[in-house]
This record gives structure tokens, C-alpha cells and sequence, in this order.
């Protein structure tokens, strides 16, 4: 596009393709947050106009004219130093700041329309790969299912629903919650100059807010990931114990414990049997909430086939669901203590996380356990893992996967995928990094699924079930 600067009597010709929001909004030499615009001809940012900012002097030197201010999204020529006001010039801000109205967010999933990126390629919002800047695909994957989340993704797509909450003075832990906001309308965005989209300052809050225990440097734990995040978001929404939030609302499910202190295994039988007579060690019961449930693999073997080659072995995902039912019990090792527990579900959530514990740590290393989970997309009922009272209350408890993270390769240099149901098409994409496929349902249970993200079926849900399924 050409622009003429009336002023400078100087044609400025300035390239979508070079423009990137994606990154922190710094001075490329002052790294400066304060007043920064972004030139459109080369894509750089600069902070200020007046004669002596950086800004200036860069269109002098470089005869560059046309900046865009990226707080107040107004356009000016320099060194003139005048508004441009052009309606030509919308897409672009809409780029750097995507808005959705109700209309719009309604429809997100009753539709599979293509759009095309102003680069040429075709995609699906929603659908869009994550730019694995080092090793952050651990986060990525746990970005990319969140995000397919209707109910959470429709929270976070209007910042009407979050800005007027109020933090204390100086915390920081609200950044997480805008960054949120941004990187999921960026997600969404139907109008992209680019089919991929880059979390750098999602991350970037993310190192901050983790206090630099999550890192875009070095490989990270996609469930230990997923466990600060959701907790640190409801905690950043003004959640509490007994204060709800957006995360609550979806992820939010209750348990019955059942626990039983052991007495120590080195005592004689005589001791043993008189400590199980006082109070301390009768069975106690308390009831706790729960954003995702862990699965226990069970330990794989080691035998081996003719071929001399590791037998990768398969479970049931209802074996392991089994944890649940109110009757298995596990032993619970602590530094000085031991316990017996038993789980019962009293409360199920509208989305459902599952985390399948695939690594063992030690001081020494981390073990892999390869088991594949066979489980079934659609149609998974839960009642069977609810308390009696709960059966009776709960009217919904058939459950379809929407998302699904895997972990291909070892425990420390291994790398992350995902599988996502896109709703409007009832199609299921693979996204690794910025690579987007689509996929056959029945390779998804192939796969060493590592955390799962379910979807109750309520009202009329599942009589629609999933096309792709």
C-alpha cells in the first residue's frame, strides 16, 4: 500500500508481511515500555515523535514515515508529525488488538470457515500453532488446550470480564490473566497477517509470575505447567478456597478421601496392632475440591519379546479410573509417615482434566512409563466413580474428549504435541510448534496420552456427540 505525507511530499511504502505483534512492546534501543510506536515499513519499534526521540531520528536517517502508536493505535507520519486518518489502515490494528462481539463469539463453534492469513495461508482459528521459541512446547500444549475450552475461551476473548477486577498494590500475578486474554484473541482472530502465532509475552509473564521456575529456555513439565497455571489464574481472578472464578467454574470438581495412618513397617506385630486401636490411626474421611484428577499408570514390565525388543504395554482408561471408586486403596509414603487412602468423586465438573502420571522422579532421574492408555473419544460415564448421594444428584455424567497432550521420546529430551477437536467441523487437528495437520480419531488413542481434557455432555450435547468420532 502507498501512502502520500502531504508534508514531506514523499511517497511511504510500508509491508504487512514485516509487521509482528507477537513480541514485547520495547524500544528497540531505549527498551523503553513508555510511548513505543511501531515503524510500518520495517516493523521496528521506537519510542516517542518529538525531534530528539528515537522514532524521529530513525525516519530521518532511514526515511521511514509511517508509525503506529501501540497504546492508543493512532498513525502518524515523521518526522511531519501529524495524524493519518485512514480507514485502510483497520486491519491493522485490529491485528494488534482483535476485539470479539457477542454475535461473534456465539458463532465461534457452529462454523468451520477457512480464512486466509495475509501471508497466503489458509487456517482455522482457533486451530493455530504456537512458535516453540526454545523449549517452551511443554507450555504451548497447555496454552493450545486451554484455549479450546468454549466456555473459558469465551471468558478471556472480552476483556470487559476481567478488567475491572482489583488487585493489590504491586502485584504482578494479574499480568498472567491480560497476557492470557491477549494470546487467546490472538488465537481467535479470524483477520491474522499469519497462520501461527508467537506466546512470547504470554512466556514472558510466565517467567515472571513463576518467579522463573517455568522457563522458554529449557524444557519444562507439561502437568506441573498446567497445575501453576490454572491455580495461579483463579488466584489472579480473585479466587480463593471459597471464592469462585471463570477457572472454578469449568475445571471445578470435589472428592470424598478416605485415610488410614499405617504404622511403621520396621515395628514388631504386638506394636503394630496396638497403635491400630487409637484414634490416630482409624480411618478419617474429609471432602476436597480438585481442578484435574491424576491416573496412575500401573508399573510397566520389563520382560521382553522373541525379537528381544521391550513389549510397550496397554491399560484400560477405566483400570486406571479405578482409583476412584471408593474401594481401591493406595499407600501414600511421606518423609516420616505412611497413609491408606481411597478417592470418591462427589462433584464433576463441566470440563473435566485427567494427568497420567507417566514420570517417576528420583534424586538420580526420571523414569518414563511408556503404557498406553486405551480409551475410548466419546461417551465416557463417570457415574460409577460418584458417591451414592452424588449419583442421585448428578444429572450429567458422560463425558467426550476435546483435547488431548502427548509426550513423545525421554523423560528430559522428549517433545510435546497436541490433539483438539475443532467444534464447528467436529474434526481433530494435531499442532506441534507451528506444524498443524489434521487427524484420524483412531490414531489419537495410539498415542502416550499425558493429559486429557473431557467435556460433559449436557442437554442436547450428546445427541450431537462428535462428527470426527
Amino acid at each position: 500500500m502507498l501512502f502520500f505525507c502531504c508534508n514531506t511530499r514523499s511517497f511511504v511504502l510500508f509491508f504487512r508481511s514485516v509487521l509482528d505483534f507477537d513480541f514485547e512492546k520495547l524500544c528497540s534501543i531505549s527498551l523503553s515500555h513508555i510511548n513505543v510506536y511501531a515503524c510500518l515499513i520495517c516493523g521496528k519499534y521506537f519510542q516517542g515523535r518529538g525531534q530528539k526521540s528515537h522514532a524521529y531520528i530513525h525516519s530521518v536517517q532511514f526515511t521511514h514515515h509511517v508509525f503506529l502508536n501501540l497504546h492508543t493505535l493512532k498513525f502518524y507520519c515523521l518526522p511531519d508529525n501529524y495524524e493519518i486518518i485512514d480507514s485502510s489502515l483497520e486491519d491493522i490494528t485490529y491485528v494488534l488488538k482483535p476485539t470479539f462481539t457477542k454475535p461473534h463469539i456465539s458463532g465461534l463453534d457452529k462454523q468451520g470457515k477457512l480464512y486466509r492469513a495475509y501471508d497466503g495461508t489458509t487456517y482455522l482459528p482457533g486451530i493455530v500453532g504456537l512458535n516453540n521459541i526454545k523449549a517452551n512446547d511443554y507450555a504451548n500444549v497447555v496454552l493450545q488446550a486451554l484455549s479450546n475450552v468454549p466456555p473459558l475461551r469465551n471468558y478471556f476473548l472480552e476483556e470487559e470480564n476481567y478488567r475491572g477486577i482489583r488487585r493489590p498494590p504491586g502485584d504482578i500475578m494479574f499480568l498472567l490473566v491480560q497476557r492470557f486474554g491477549e494470546l487467546m484473541r490472538k488465537l481467535w482472530n479470524p483477520r491474522n497477517f499469519k497462520a501461527h502465532v508467537s506466546p512470547h509475552e504470554m512466556l514472558q509473564a510466565v517467567v515472571l509470575c513463576s518467579k522463573k521456575n517455568f522457563q522458554i529456555t529449557k524444557q519444562g513439565d507439561a502437568v506441573d505447567f498446567l497445575s501453576w497455571f490454572l491455580n495461579a489464574l483463579h488466584g489472579a481472578l480473585g479466587g480463593t478456597k471459597k471464592k469462585s472464578s471463570i477457572l472454578a467454574k469449568v475445571f471445578q470438581g470435589s472428592m470424598r478421601i478416605f485415610s488410614k495412618k499405617l504404622p511403621h513397617p520396621d515395628l514388631p506385630p504386638e506394636e503394630k496392632e496396638a497403635l491400630l486401636l487409637k484414634e490416630e490411626y482409624q480411618e478419617k474421611m474429609s471432602e476436597s475440591t480438585f481442578l484435574y484428577l491424576t491416573l496412575d499408570l500401573p508399573t510397566a514390565p520389563l520382560y521382553k519379546d522373541e525379537k528381544e525388543q521391550l513389549i510397550i504395554p496397554q491399560v484400560p482408561l477405566f483400570n486406571i479410573l479405578g482409583k476412584f471408586n471408593g474401594n481401591t486403596e493406595k499407600e501414600y509414603k511421606t518423609y516420616k509417615e505412611n497413609f491408606l487412602k481411597k478417592f470418591q468423586l462427589t462433584k464433576l465438573p463441566p470440563y473435566l482434566i485427567f494427568c497420567i502420571k507417566r514420570f517417576t522422579k528420583n534424586n538420580f532421574f526420571i523414569e518414563k512409563n511408556p503404557t498406553i492408555v486405551n480409551f475410548p473419544i466419546t461417551n465416557v460415564d463417570l457415574r460409577e466413580y460418584l458417591t451414592e448421594e452424588a449419583q442421585a444428584t448428578e444429572k450429567f455424567t458422560t463425558y467426550d474428549l476435546v483435547a488431548n497432550v502427548v509426550h513423545d521420546g525421554k523423560p528430559t529430551e522428549g517433545s510435546y504435541r497436541i490433539h483438539v477437536l475443532h467444534h464447528g467441523t467436529g474434526k481433530w487437528y494435531e499442532l506441534q510448534d507451528l506444524q498443524v495437520i489434521d487427524i484420524l480419531p483412531q490414531m489419537i488413542t495410539l498415542s502416550e496420552a499425558y493429559i486429557q481434557i473431557w467435556k460433559r455432555q449436557d442437554k442436547e450435547d450428546g445427541a450431537e456427540s462428535h462428527k470426527g468420532a
